[in-house]
């Protein structure tokens, strides 16, 4: 099989890799479509750095293929699970087959790192016992993935008013937003100052004083700088990748996607993921959950 290991710089190369043995507890996947996000050459990057020690930086600075945005089918089933079937791959004719597997792989890592961010760090109230008072909860980062992502579970358990923070494709994000609940666009591009100021003037027009919660999927000094002017002292700030950046005095806490199947060197997850799973799989087939927009990229030549 052929593997894309992402690298510092960014750059990429395409290797030859024996197909994986499985064991009585994993299922083995034929990918059909592979997935990118930022994460990807964010990791290389900071493990190239060597400003982290985590277990996953140092595997990434000896070449890793992180694997994390894929969707395919099952070939094979451990002896043990009774969930997975393995199916014949059949040949993806149909442009509407391609394009949902290509849908459906934007949502794996994303989707699960926002479900960990919400539910486990800012403890919002799942989807299927939604909010009954409003809670207000800035995106920084509104049009990354896991930031359309949190913004689509948010409104589902809903949560408002969202301030979501945003620069190009601010259109898009404004189509996942509830203007009668308060939530608003804010472009970031505009500074630090002018952003607090619209931060704090949409939480006021939306009838709260302060904020608690905020989600930041960009991390930068920037983001980090917004945030800690915007959110109450007492309030929570999380991030999507370990980072050095100083909010106090709000909280800062870290989403890292390797909890939810039990990576060693973070909390541990599981039973969140085993549950968003479930929740993610009925959600999709009820359309009150959806992939994220994609670009196609032309195939590396092998």
């Amino acid at each position: 099989m052929k593997e894309v290991i992402n690298l510092a710089g960014p750059s990429v190369k395409l290797v030859d890799s024996a197909i994986p043995r499985l064991n009585d507890d994993q299922v083995l996947i034929k990918v059909v479509v592979s997935g990118s996000n930022p994460k990807d050459w964010k990791v290389p990057d900071v493990a190239a750095s060597g400003k982290s020690n985590l277990e996953m930086m140092l595997k990434a600075k000896k070449e890793l293929n992180q694997g994390d945005d894929i969707a395919g089918v099952v070939e094979k089933v451990g002896s043990n699970l009774v969930e997975f079937k393995a199916i014949a791959l059949q040949p993806f004719t149909k442009c509407a087959h391609l394009v949902a597997l290509m849908l459906k792989a934007t949502i794996t890592l994303a989707a699960f790192t926002a479900a960990i961010s919400l539910y486990t760090h800012l403890r919002f109230p799942p989807p299927w016992t939604p909010a009954a008072e409003p809670i207000p909860f800035i995106v920084y980062g509104a049009i990354t993935a896991v930031g359309s992502f949190a913004i689509k579970l948010a409104c589902n358990s809903n949560i408002h008013p969202i301030i979501a923070i945003a620069g190009k494709d601010s259109h898009y994000v404004g189509g996942l937003l509830d203007p009668s609940q308060g939530d608003i666009v804010i472009d970031y591009r505009e500074g630090i100052e002018t952003t607090v100021k619209k931060i704090k003037g949409g939480i006021g027009l939306a009838g709260h004083s302060n904020v608690l919660h905020a989600l930041d999927a960009v991390i930068i000094p920037q983001s980090a700088e917004v945030l800690k002017q915007s959110v109450a002292p007492s309030g929570q700030i999380d991030f999507t990748l370990p980072n050095d950046l100083d909010v106090s005095p709000a909280i800062k806490s870290i989403t890292s996607v390797g909890s939810v199947h039990k990576q060693h060197e973070f909390e541990n997850n599981e039973e969140l993921g085993f549950i968003f799973s479930r929740y993610f799989t009925r959600a999709l087939s009820n359309c009150t959950f959806s992939g994220h927009p994609f670009e196609v990229r032309s195939r590396p030549r092998c």
